[in-house]
């Protein structure tokens, strides 16, 4: 690759090995690079949390690579941007994806922003995807390794957003990442993958949200109305879910798991089902809001293309169609798709290309 000199990089640093190596990619080819550690989740002492470690980390980093890294606190960003949706989504009894709303609030707005302030030409993440510009257009691609493909979680960025971002991982594969990490005498070069929610981490879930929402226990039923149990709270669970119901070894059934069929939110029931078939968990159309085109042009309708219900999805082939003056559209899959979920993010790509999303209502 042709080296670029003297441009001005910022490279959010997580403490991880991805961004890790982002940062020592940029380096190479020739940017003049800084780091940034973002600090968005206030933990009261003694909480179990990993930041301070991941602090470490990217100190560390820093320290091999020789940059300086600045330490910023969005937490009060965080909170009324990505975090109260959250909250808002999980009363309401839907499934959201807080990491969508924090790439596209904190991570390419409030860390571009603070970039951008100190002189950055760009921002650099380490997101497995792709960047191209065709004929002035910004173009958001797939991550050429398939089972790290991050573009499900860019489909909220715009135009001016991607023009700044660089994406250093797109064209390689973890395996790679991680030997990169370890010739560079990364301390992180083995560092597992974080999980859990975006910038706050692996909790026990149900324990984390009863801490911010009231939970209002009900029956667990069958379809025929049996009822089997009690949930906890509707909100702690969700569509196809088949871990953590706590209805195993009902003597009137046969041994095989059961899936949550049904969140019933007028009589606070939760419907299960022991077929993975069962009708209730398959469909093969759904509406969608908040549409976002990466383009700020949305196509013409009716529009076919492939799109993900969930990440790591297999591509599904559908047709988009909006009704005259509605800020719903509608999606017909060619196959039946399981345990379509509201709250999530439904993308659409052509080919390589993510080209945008919405969020699933129905």
């Amino acid at each position: 690759m042709t080296k670029v000199h003297q441009q001005f990089v910022v490279v959010g640093l997580s403490g991880g090995v991805d961004s890790a190596v982002a940062a020592l990619l940029m380096q190479n080819q020739g940017y003049r690079v800084e780091a940034l550690f973002m600090q968005n989740w206030q933990e009261e002492s003694g909480a179990n949390c990993s930041a301070s470690q991941d602090l470490k980390d990217a100190q560390h980093v820093c320290d091999v690579l020789k940059i300086k890294l600045h330490i910023v606190n969005f937490s009060v960003k965080y909170w009324n941007n990505v975090f109260q949706y959250f909250l808002d989504e999980y009363a309401a009894g839907r499934t959201p994806n807080p990491d969508v709303l924090c790439n596209k609030e904190i991570k390419f707005r409030a860390f571009l922003d603070h970039a951008k302030s100190l002189g950055a030409d760009f921002i650099a993440t380490g997101h497995y995807a792709r960047r191209i510009t065709i004929g002035g257009r910004e173009l958001l691609l797939k991550g050429l390794d398939k089972n790290k493909d991050q573009s499900y979680f860019l489909y909220l960025l715009n135009q001016e957003q991607l023009a700044s971002s660089l994406f250093p991982l797109g064209e390689l594969t973890k395996q790679q990442v991680r030997e990169i990490a370890e010739n560079a005498a990364f301390p992180n070069y083995a560092k597992k993958d974080s999980t859990g929610i975006c910038f706050i981490g692996e909790r026990k879930f149900k324990e984390f949200l009863s801490e911010y929402l009231l939970a209002r226990p009900g029956d667990i039923i069958t379809a025929d109305g049996q009822v089997l149990g009690r949930h906890d709270g509707l909100m702690f669970y969700t569509l196809g879910q088949r871990k953590g119901i706590g209805v195993g070894g009902q003597k009137s059934s046969q041994e095989a798991p059961w899936y949550v069929a049904i969140k019933d939110l007028k009589n606070n029931a939760l419907i299960i089902t022991q077929n993975k078939e069962d009708p209730s968990l398959m469909a093969q159309k759904l509406t969608c809001n908040q549409l976002h085109w990466i383009s700020n042009q949305e196509p013409e309708f009716p529009f076919e293309c492939h799109a993900k219900i969930r990440y790591r999805q297999q591509d599904q082939r559908c047709v988009i169609t909006q009704p005259n003056d509605s800020k719903e559209a509608r999606v017909d899959f060619f196959a039946p798709q399981w345990a379509i979920t509201p709250g999530q993010s439904i993308v659409f790509y052509r080919q390589e290309e993510c080209l945008g999303g919405g969020i699933i209502t129905q």
